[in-house]
Formats: C-alpha cells, structure tokens, sequence
C-alpha cells in the first residue's frame, strides 16, 4: 500500500506523515468575467491550493470522480517538504488527502473512470515513462511501460505517455506525446491492441500528441487527438484510421473534454476555448497570448488571463477548473454565471 496523507473523513486509513490543510485567500476577483452570452465564467484564481509542507510543481492533470472528489497531478516543486504529485479535494475545494510520491517530477495526465461499481484513476508519468492504473486511494491495480508488442521501440526510440483515452467497450488509448508520436490501443483486459500514427503532419500523422479524448457527440465516435505541435485537433476512427483535421481557433491544443454538445480546449498557448458539436468556436477564455511568465513569480500573473493552460475539466456543476504549466502551480476556477 502506498504511503498516502489523508483527512480522516475521507474514509481511509491513515498512513505516512501528515500534513495540516491551511487556510488560504484566493482574492476571487468577483470583478473579472470571461466569456460572453450563456458563456459567461467568474475569474476564481488559485482555487485549490496544496496543504503546508506540500508545493504545487507543474500543474498537469485533473479529474473528479463521481463522489464530487477533485483529483490534481502535478510534478511536485523542488523545495516541496512532501513529495505527493496527487492531490485530492472535495467538491468545494477543500483539501482531503495526498499520495503518489512515487509519480514525483512525472505526474502528467490524470483520468478517472467507472469499471462496474468501482472507480478507478489512470495515470501519466513523464518522467518515470509509465502508464499506471490505481484505486482512488492510490493503491496500484497495474503499471505499464512501452509496448514491446508495437515493435515502434526496438531502435530505442523514447517512449513517454502524456494522455489516456477511454473507449466505450472498456479499452483505452495511451499517447506517446512526448516520446515518438504514437497513439497505442488497449482493450478491456489492458492487453495491447494496435498502434498508429506517428511523426509527420501527412494525414494520420502526429507531432506531439499530447491529449486524446473520444468524442462521442456525433452518432459514430471518433478519436480526436490534440496534435499539439502541429496546431490541429486530428480525428481518427476508434481503429486507429484517419477522418479529418480540424484547425480552426487551435493554437496548442492540450487536451479535451465534452459536456453536451460542447468540447472544452485548454490551449498552451495562453487559452481555453470550447467548441460546439461541429467544433466552431464558441468563445476563448482568458486569452493571455503571448505569454512570457512561465517563470514569473505569482505575483506578476495577470489576473483574468492565462499563461499556460495544460488541462481543463467540466466539474458536475457546470464550472470550469482548469489547471497551467507554471514550476509554480495554478489552478484557476471559472465558475458558470447564471
């Protein structure tokens, strides 16, 4: 069992160090509104904040579970006394729990999904180069390296997992966004299917696909990849076969997630934006482009604007939370407006 911090009302045991949860002002700039028409978000900056002891690194990852629970990834900050990369929150944001030190300076994509009565949370570590599978209070079902079965590896070419992907029949999709460009399938037994994709920007090919998602808004889903370096949305049929590309309002395109007919678009470069189900742009969020405060203290963040989004999700609720690629750490809330 890993050793993990948890508030007793959680519902674990607990193991390792604690830490103690502080209180901290977020200045909810009630001032600053994105968006326009029924797009219309409230700027809540520095929503969730790590517990004393504990220092956000890179901000990478999100999910909630169907408990209302908020799931955070991040790489971990060099002075950070804890060593944690996943922290958990509830619904309103208060901190309950930490673990993962073993995801330290990796922790990347973050998913959760629902495999009969139990929920399960997926795992991205960049730099461990691994794909795990765990419980929600960390315990690890698998772990996964490169497939050797693709035979794209033999060379000793990288392999470095960004994304998963869930497919309907119980499979999932891990893309090599930071290895060799390639999306691998697996199926419901977490037995390795097929590969595609691969370097270039020829139809079917990928550079840096970093998120995959498979949109189901349409009769037939399809596998939309965030073909992030080559600034294009790329869909594929769920057998690995290219559709079409998509390059309208995408600048980096990170990563996706649907609510209804709408498709939310964390983009690297300085925004969020969310498409309809014909993927036109609705709006862009907090538009920072162009962005130099990657290293920047937080104090010189701009407040209604975005320096790096890396990972956005809907929560139950309808409110945006989106998280940056900042050493520091950001995790800004963008509450839906009546």
């Amino acid at each position: 069992m890993l050793a993990r911090t948890i508030v007793a009302a959680f519902g674990f045991s607990v193991a390792g160090r604690a830490l103690a949860a502080e209180t901290v002002q977020t200045g909810q700039s009630p001032n600053i509104v994105l968006g326009e028409g029924d797009h219309r978000y409230q700027w809540i900056p520095d929503w969730l904040t790590p517990p004393s002891g504990l220092l956000w690194g890179d901000t990478q990852g999100l999910a909630q579970d169907s408990a209302g629970r908020i799931y955070v990834s991040h790489t971990v900050h060099p002075d950070s006394q804890s060593g944690d990369a996943i922290v958990v929150f509830d619904k309103n944001g208060k901190f309950l729990m930490s673990w993962g030190a073993q995801f330290r300076g990796g922790g990347h994509g973050l998913d959760v999904r629902k495999e009969g009565s139990h929920e399960f949370l997926y795992h991205c570590d960049t730099q461990h180069k691994t794909v795990t599978k765990t419980h929600l209070n960390g315990d690890v079902v698998w772990q996964k390296g490169a497939p050797t079965e693709a035979g794209v590896y033999k060379d000793g070419s990288p392999f470095t997992p960004t994304n998963i992907a869930f497919s309907p029949d119980g499979g999932f999709y891990v893309a090599d966004g930071y290895g060799s460009n390639w999306i691998h399938q697996y199926d419901a037994r977490a037995e390795y299917v097929r590969t595609f994709g691969g370097l270039g920007i020829e139809p079917g090919k990928l550079h840096q696909p970093h998120g995959l998602w498979l949109d189901t808004r349409s009769s037939d889903p399809l596998l939309v990849v965030a073909d992030r370096a080559n600034h294009r949305m790329q869909y594929f049929t769920p057998d690995g076969k290219h559709v079409k590309f998509v390059t309208d309002g995408m600048r980096q395109p990170c990563h996706f997630k649907t609510r209804g007919d709408e498709m939310l678009v964390p983009d690297l470069d300085s925004v969020v934006t969310i498409v309809d189900r014909n993927n036109k742009v609705i709006t862009h969020l907090g538009d920072g482009y162009p962005s130099d405060l990657r290293g920047a203290p937080r104090s010189a963040f701009i407040p209604g604007k975005f320096i790096h989004p890396h990972t956005a999700i809907y929560l139950h609720n309808g409110d945006i939370l989106v998280a940056e690629w900042v050493p520091i750490g950001r995790i800004t809330l963008l509450r839906k407006m009546a």
